[in-house]
């Protein structure tokens, strides 16, 4: 009996030491590690640029002396977007290489197949790049936070502007057949109110694995619509632009998200199609010509220049990189000494009226232990043929 006991104990004291290591190894005096899934490969490896950007600013960061005199060690792994990669890529960053937490995966799906593995290790799952509603829940899942505007809120400003310029319009919709999707148009129909019954004469979705959506591009033509909302993205966002164009629809108003206004997705779609497609932002447009004297943008291309001279400024998914990365570093610096996991959530969850590189004039970013949502103010843009340009006032979803 007493050597079972003693081997009982023996075991605990072995677990209690393994703890102790992996929390000695993820939070050192040293070295802050922080893990990253991204689809550097698959059909949204266009965001993989995303992941580029924030390990050059993490060099350039940690050659400056890194944050509080500890250096940053970011493993960003490829998941291709998919959900079963990332949960053995998050499995990996946590349970070998001991990261401290994790920070802007993609995704919602891929997000959604970590989100209980991580709230149950109380491991921070920090600005989540998805909008979707569930990220901002902190009573069911306190450890994910979102890192942009909420899909509904997107999809709140689209109907709002379409019930102010066309209110007799004829509204078709397309929507990615998951959570993203169901979110944006969530937040559509929710703006359009008793009107949307009306209003909305054709709907379609469409499957991340689906080679083409043509067909339902040609079906919601048939509707008669002359206003289209697409909740798409990645190579879809292409698609849906080039494909409306070929097939001779010409909505008077055309929307898509944010995450789709890269000019990495406009160009394969032919930037004349793209003209007049509208969506919005909580940031300065790097390629607008109205910022470019702004501080923040010079500051955005001097980096880019410095940091990643081969890569295409333009790229707005790398201006997206360069702002996240200016916020978690906002928060690491907040730790001061204490970079637990318990202090880093704490200081994600109490930021008031922080301002950061690149977010348009009057945007700061504000949470509390109740609201984890960071950005939720919104500015519509139009596509000029070259660039977006911002019109009409900031917008919220109320």
């Amino acid at each position: 009996m007493a050597s079972v006991m003693l081997k009982t104990l023996g075991l605990f004291a072995l677990a209690i030491g393994l703890h102790a290591t992996t929390q000695a190894t993820a939070n050192t005096k040293e070295e802050i590690k922080i893990g990253q899934t991204l689809p550097y490969s698959g059909p949204l490896s266009g965001f993989g640029v995303i992941g580029r950007a924030q390990e050059a600013y993490f060099a350039k960061l940690n050659a400056d002396g890194g944050i509080n005199g500890r250096k940053i060690k970011f493993i960003s792994l490829d998941d291709a977007y998919s959900p079963p990669k990332t949960v053995e890529q998050t499995r990996k960053l946590v349970e070998q290489d001991e990261v401290l937490m994790m920070f802007g995966t993609l995704g919602t799906a891929t997000n959604n197949a970590v989100h209980r593995y991580l709230n149950s290790k109380k491991i921070p799952q920090l600005f989540v790049l998805s909008g979707a509603t569930k990220w901002a829940d902190p009573k069911a899942f306190p450890w994910t936070m979102p890192g942009m505007a909420a899909y509904e809120s997107e999809g709140v400003v689209y109907a709002k502007h379409v019930l102010k310029t066309q209110p007799d319009a004829k509204i078709a919709i397309l929507a990615q057949n998951d959570d993203l999707g169901k979110d944006y148009v969530a937040g559509f129909k929710r703006a359009l109110g008793d009107k949307a019954a009306k209003m909305i004469v054709s709907e379609a979705t469409y499957e991340t694995s689906a080679p083409t959506i043509s067909s339902q591009l040609a079906a919601l033509k048939s509707s008669g619509a002359n206003v289209l909302f697409g909740a798409v993205v990645g190579k879809f966002s292409s698609q849906m632009i080039k494909g409306v164009a070929e097939i001779g629809w010409k909505p008077d108003l055309m929307f898509v998200p944010t995450s789709a206004s890269s000019i990495t997705f406009l160009e394969p779609a032919g930037l004349d199609n793209a003209t007049g497609l509208i969506t919005s932002s909580y940031q300065k447009d790097i390629n607008d010509a109205s910022w470019a004297n702004d501080e923040d943008v010079k500051a955005y291309f001097a980096f880019m220049k410095e940091s990643l001279p081969s890569a295409d400024p333009r790229n707005t998914n790398y201006a997206t990189g360069f702002l996240n990365a200016h916020l978690i570093t906002h928060i690491l610096k907040a730790c001061g000494d204490d970079v637990s996991r318990e202090n880093i959530l704490r200081q994600a969850t109490s930021m008031k009226n922080v301002k950061l590189p690149l977010l348009l004039s009057g945007v700061t970013v504000n949470t509390d232990k109740d609201d984890y949502l960071s950005f939720q103010q919104l500015r519509l843009r139009r596509f000029n043929g070259k660039n977006w340009e911002g019109f009409g006032e900031l917008l919220d979803d109320q």
